[in-house]
């Protein structure tokens, strides 16, 4: 039964209620099976990992007493903690640049895309189609010792032989990360500038401001969220990316994932590997928390 009184709304009754409690246990039973699943895919591994980070390796055999040993080497020898640092200084060097390269044209598709939109959304997309693997492998051509870069340098006399300063070193590494997640960067700003209200923008410019100071007090801080969203989702993976190094890096690209593949394989040493981990996503979320805070302070300098 529904009780209502003229000019009042409708007011639920018990049943009412109960068939919205009904609707939210449909819900639930909907999302649970999704949850269960990333639960066990994600999390579970993830606790075991950091089980694995406090019990030590002997030989074959695991000693699953409590120990921090693990974490003391993981923060304190040179070697492991030169290899983070160099890794988060990487991965926040391809964060930033990739966000500076992606907003321009993310902006332009926004702002002057017009009914083209979707078409250039849909060709950037394009090259996350290929396999990861031959994004990679394409860089490695092109800035290899015979690869595209030296042929054209060759070509045009800047260089009278070929160069090896393009490949095997962090800056191969950096390029080629900045690359890989571009696509990745791109989107997230265009859903933010999107969102921009034109009537703010033509408001501004009513008031005098010109382009780069409308940009800077309107555009900008609306679109930090964008902005934020991009750093994380290119920071966060870049850290611990094994391939890149791997493959176009040598021995001055290595990474922190190059050492945990060690332990986990050749070192046959799974705390320590775990330690190095557990380590890595503790660091990486700090400095991502930080990066974030301060942007937004940034943001709100400019205002």
């Amino acid at each position: 039964m529904t009780i209502a009184t003229e000019g009042q709304g409708w007011v639920a009754t018990p049943a009412r209620r109960g068939f919205f409690r009904t609707e939210q246990r449909q819900g639930l039973a909907l999302m649970s099976p999704t949850f269960l699943f990333a639960l066990v895919m994600l999390a579970a591994p993830i606790m075991v990992v950091i089980a694995h980070s406090f019990w030590t390796q002997n030989y074959l055999t695991i000693d699953r007493s409590f120990t921090l040993e693990n974490y003391r080497i993981a923060l304190t020898e040179p070697i492991y903690r030169d290899l983070l640092m160099r890794s988060l200084a990487l991965s926040m060097s391809v964060a930033f640049l990739t966000v500076i390269l992606a907003y321009p044209v993310a902006y332009y598709i926004s702002f002057h895309g017009g009914r083209y939109k979707s078409l250039i959304l849909f060709l950037i997309t394009i090259p996350a189609w290929t396999s990861y693997l031959l994004r990679v492998m394409s860089w490695k051509v092109i800035l290899g010792y015979k690869g595209v870069l030296n042929t054209a340098l060759l070509g045009t006399g800047i260089i009278d032989e070929p160069s090896t300063a393009f490949l095997y070193n962090t800056n191969a590494v950096l390029i080629t990360l900045t690359h890989a997640w571009a696509v990745f960067a791109i989107l997230p700003i265009y859903v933010s500038l999107e969102k921009v209200d034109r009537t703010l923008v033509e408001a501004a410019t009513d008031l005098g401001d010109g382009p780069i100071r409308r940009f800077l007090r309107v555009t900008l801080p609306l679109t930090i969220p964008g902005i934020v969203a991009a750093l994380i989702i290119v920071m966060i993976p870049t850290v611990g990316d094994y391939v890149t190094p791997r493959l176009v890096g040598g021995k001055d690209g290595v990474m922190i994932a190059s050492a945990i593949e060690v332990q986990f394989k050749k070192g046959a040493n799974w705390p320590l590997g775990a330690a190095l981990s557990v380590t890595t996503m503790i660091v990486i979320t700090i400095v991502a928390i930080s990066s974030v805070g301060l942007l937004r302070w940034a943001a709100g300098r400019i205002r």
